[in-house]
């Protein structure tokens, strides 16, 4: 019989608890899985996975992350609904688009699927999408934008933006659409033009497609996650996903460009190279300690190893049929940003406004953890980069989204450099646009 003077916990609190209490914890130094040559550990497997999650709060008042030494940080835009990603117009504006996760009945199906469900819940992705794009603008140059309009709306879960010419092009979750852009109007009204479907559909696992433009404005490069964790819903469900897609723009043809990578998000042109690069979220349910994420130049043709191997040519035992020859072929990643660091937004550095030893790196927005013990994640970093490569360990760039209790304050998403040069970070649990700035200023 129940004790009366005990609390009756709900199911779904129970049932968190009881994942908090099973699973692994990382051995590895800190740092050990992070860089050019990191440490990749044997899988650990565990009958209920690792799970540990920074339950969403949202800032105190005046609360705000810590920026790194000699920089400091300011909110650029507040009041935003789950603002995920950016893209900077030539004249300043600033898009953000307000999304989340559209309806996915396949995805929620099964012990799994429900667990998922209250997991991300917890940690702050189960909000309704707006399903729009707003336009920020700072016109007094103060570093905080006055103006904040709603730009496109009706959308389906968008994400990434590109502008070719008058034409803004945006990635739906499920479509590439058009609209004519004219330079500083506040709100675009006419109607969507397709460009090219994309992978979607009732289970949609990984939702978030972005884009990039090419650098002659002929093609679109797209992201396109996979639908499972490791193939799990059987190969046939991971057509064009767990890859690149390039879009010609006059016929809106579509091929493989490269394959293999689970859940890349983050998409940038290197600026001394001119390659594509991009950032990956890779596999979970093998321990604290793997698969690292990663940073990674995109190939045309290649495979990095998704379902069948990881980091390379480390095979996964848990993907049936096994795929020797794939494999064969996979090739490593550049650069491990860590495990379960979730690492969604990409941005190489070409302004002037930060200081030098910023030039031509790349920033990160790491977005955190949910299946490894301590958190990781849950902050901005910068890769430093010499003659087109990665040539140092991760710096922390914004850091105290979680606070002394775990909870989480804000999440990292997307970040983008503003016209006069500054980081722009979008967190979606903070429903805030940070912006980063040399200290002095």
């Amino acid at each position: 019989m129940r004790n009366p003077s005990l609390p009756r916990l709900p199911a779904v609190t129970l049932l968190l608890m009881l994942l908090a209490a099973c699973g692994d914890k990382s051995t590895l130094p800190v740092g050990a899985d992070v860089g050019l040559q990191p440490v990749i550990k044997a899988p650990v497997r565990t009958t209920i996975p690792t799970v540990d999650i920074a339950p969403a709060k949202g800032w105190p008042q005046g609360g705000m992350p810590v920026a790194a030494a000699g920089l400091a940080v300011n909110a650029f835009a507040t009041g935003l609904d789950h603002p995920r990603w950016l893209h900077v117009l030539p004249n300043g504006d600033v898009l953000v688009a307000e999304t989340n996760a559209p309806e996915r009945p396949e995805d929620k199906k099964g012990i799994k699927g429900y667990i998922m469900g209250k997991v991300m819940a917890r940690a702050g992705a189960a909000v309704p999408s707006a399903n729009r794009i707003t336009l920020l603008r700072d016109k007094d140059g103060d570093g905080v934008a006055e103006t904040k309009t709603v730009f496109l709306k009706g959308l389906h879960s968008p994400f990434g933006m590109a502008l070719v010419g008058d034409m803004l092009y945006v990635a739906n979750t499920d479509a590439i659409v058009r609209f004519p852009y004219q330079e500083g109007v506040t709100e675009i009204t006419a109607t969507a033009q397709p460009v090219a479907p994309l992978p979607g559909g009732p289970l949609n696992h990984h939702w978030t497609k972005n884009i990039i433009a090419s650098q002659d404005g002929r093609k679109l490069y797209a992201t396109s996650g996979s639908n499972s964790n490791v193939a799990e819903n059987g190969i046939d469900k991971e057509v064009d996903r767990a890859a690149v897609l390039e879009v010609d723009i006059a016929t809106g043809k579509t091929r493989l460009f490269a394959s293999g990578l689970r859940n890349p998000n983050g998409l940038a042109w290197n600026p001394q190279t001119g390659v594509l690069w991009t950032v990956v979220n890779e596999r979970d349910e093998l321990g604290s300690d793997l698969v690292p994420d990663y940073l990674t130049s995109v190939k045309d043709g290649a495979f990095y190893g998704w379902p069948y191997s990881y980091f390379g040519q480390h095979v996964d035992e848990r993907v049936k049929p096994p795929r020797p020859d794939l494999v064969a072929k996979a090739l490593a990643p550049d650069y491990a940003l860590g495990a379960h660091v979730a690492a969604l937004g990409l941005a190489f550095y070409t302004g002037s406004l930060l200081p030098q030893q910023y030039a031509n790196g790349a920033f990160i927005g790491q977005h955190g953890s949910w299946n490894r013990k301590p958190l990781s994640g849950y902050d901005v970093v910068f890769v430093p980069f010499s003659e087109g490569r990665p040539s140092g360990k991760p710096v922390k760039i914004l850091t105290g989204f979680v606070d002394r209790n775990g909870d989480a304050l804000g999440r990292p998403v997307g970040v983008v450099v503003d016209k006069p040069g500054a980081l722009l970070v979008a967190d979606d649990v903070g429903n805030v646009i940070w912006r980063v700035t040399p200290a002095s200023r």
